[in-house]
């Protein structure tokens, strides 16, 4: 009743104003607190904002890392301890179909930064959760949605790169120097620049040469003891396997003492002297040759951690004994991975011309070229085909039973010269000299005449010529099939004059590519085959070691 009172005694402007208090409230309320209202549009972006957030901070670790990885050394990723990952041995770096291009194709260096190098990191869920975080290396939980919060910036640890990341960006630039090479035209060479069809790309050949002789480093390893290591023949017809082992040991260009600062490290061993000295003669028992490489590998991968670091991938070996494949079957990682230099180079015995170097068979009776190497012009060589030679394997049979004795002036094919009759003096008078292979591939009449500017005539099966990433046999040889050894003289004589001085030409200017020289000297036999060492490194991208 009071209350009634009260408002019976209120002015009509005051009854109003208590009227509307409560609409008033009620409005207030609703614009506040009301479904779909603004508040909620605020709980919305909050969310969107942390989830960005989130992803930002994210993207933003990883620019950063790429960044400190940029410039000219690649990021490597890790391969696990004392391994290596490697890459695109059969690559090339034409797109030819050839199996014996000039150089294995440019390889793209990507690389991720491995884990347990990588800065502590916040991953940020793509689920509906608000909360959804995962946290690693102890950083705090985040805090709950009621408040925002702003991450601290890390500073990012700076990358120290190895000296391996050193050697591999080198390695790196100058793949891209042989092929810019490959288009721009070769640079300026006070001795030589090759040039012509004797080469498969001269510019990138001429480019490769140069940036080989600007950085490629081998490391020997000193361990073991002449007359099986450190030492070889010299005067014989396996004399590069001495010749090599002399002059990569002496030359003070290439061998580096460091072998943090090599390319390649170099297994001394003489395969021709495992034979002279490890083999039982007529046991027909290669066990002893193999346990002598063995050994050898277990002492050099358990001193230094090279051969495990690459997997014996910069490794090489170099035999020019018939054995030297055989040898290298020892261990499966040099057979399947390491470079391996052979004058055996048959393909159906495992050779493999994107990783393996075919260097040529050299008969050096005296240890020198004197007598060797020249001879008269086209002109004046009367006799258009030339063969001296015993039945050694299933090729030479077959020439003597189709040629030998035909009373042909032009085809002088025999088992054996008559008395006083010079070998070297019939092939300087020969236009094309035959070149069979024997119990295996290699024949050393191939240098023999080049030296004496006789075209070579290649009859062989699975056989891949000396530097054939870089020569073009084809341009200064012949080959021929065996079944076609009946039609020999006529394959030969359809070659016509003009084509014939070409080639015979060609064969003049390669020479030098063949000649043995004490000291070595630019474009040599020595410096072809570790060019051809030097590209087959440049195929392979070792990793560091990430612990």
């Amino acid at each position: 009743m009071s209350a009634e009172k009260g408002v019976r005694l209120l002015s009509p402007s005051a009854k109003l104003l208590v009227f509307a208090m409560p609409l008033v409230l009620v409005s207030f309320v609703v614009l506040v607190a009301g479904p779909g209202s603004s508040g909620g549009l605020l709980l919305s972006d909050y969310s969107l904002m942390r989830w960005n957030f989130g992803f930002y901070k994210k993207h933003h670790l990883h620019s950063r890392s790429d960044q400190a990885a940029g410039g000219a050394v690649a990021r490597l990723a890790a391969a696990g301890p004392r391994m290596a990952v490697l890459e695109g041995h059969n690559k090339q770096i034409e797109e030819e179909p050839s199996a014996h291009t000039f150089v294995p194709k440019m390889m793209e260096v990507t690389a991720t930064e491995p884990a347990a190098s990588a800065p502590a990191s916040l991953e940020v869920s793509h689920g509906h959760e608000l909360n959804n975080f995962t946290v690693k290396d102890g950083v705090d939980d985040p805090p709950t949605a009621s408040k925002p919060v702003i991450l601290p910036e890390k500073a990012l640890p700076r990358r120290e790169y190895t000296k391996l990341d050193r050697l591999e960006a080198s390695l790196k630039g100058a793949r891209s120097t042989i092929r810019e090479g490959m288009d721009n035209g070769s640079t300026g060479d006070p001795d030589y620049i090759p040039v012509g069809p004797m080469y498969r790309n001269a510019n990138a050949f001429h480019r490769s040469y140069l940036e080989m002789e600007k950085q490629f480093k081998v490391f020997v390893y000193e361990e073991g003891e002449p007359p099986v290591f450190h030492n070889g023949p010299c005067k014989s017809i396996y004399s590069m396997e001495g010749n090599f082992i002399h002059m990569m040991e002496t030359n003070a260009r290439f061998r580096t003492r460091d072998p943090e600062r090599a390319h390649a490290f170099f297994l001394p061993f003489s395969v021709v002297m495992m034979v002279q000295f490890v083999y039982v003669r007529d046991s027909h028992d290669f066990g002893p040759i193999k346990q002598t490489v063995i050994d050898y590998l277990n002492v050099v991968s358990t001193k230094y951690t090279f051969w495990n670091r690459s997997l014996g991938s910069d490794h090489f070996m170099l035999a020019c004994h018939d054995w030297g494949p055989e040898a290298s079957k020892a261990v499966p990682r040099l057979y399947k991975n390491s470079i391996r230099a052979l004058c055996n180079a048959n393909t159906s015995e495992g050779f493999n011309p994107s990783k393996d170097v075919s260097f040529p068979e050299i008969n050096l009776q005296t240890g020198g070229l004197r007598g060797l190497v020249g001879g008269p012009s086209p002109s004046r060589r009367p006799i258009l085909a030339f063969f001296a030679g015993g039945l050694h394997g299933p090729i030479r049979p077959v020439l003597l039973q189709h040629w030998e004795n035909k009373k042909d002036p032009e085809m002088r094919i025999h088992r054996y010269l008559p008395r006083k009759v010079s070998y070297l003096d019939v092939m300087k008078k020969s236009k094309f000299c035959i070149c069979p292979s024997g119990y295996e591939v290699a024949s050393p009449r191939v240098v023999e005449a080049i030296y004496t500017g006789c075209v070579p005539v290649l009859i062989s099966e699975h056989y891949v010529p000396p530097f054939s990433d870089v020569l073009n046999w084809k341009s200064f040889s012949v080959e021929v099939p065996v079944k076609e050894i009946p039609n020999l003289k006529g394959i030969l004589a359809g070659i016509s004059p003009r084509q014939y001085i070409r080639m015979q030409r060609r064969v003049v200017q390669v020479r030098r590519h063949f000649e043995v020289n004490s000291p070595p000297k630019r474009y040599d036999v020595f410096h072809m085959i570790l060019h051809s060492i030097w590209l087959r490194r440049l195929n392979v991208r070792v990793h560091d070691e990430r612990l």
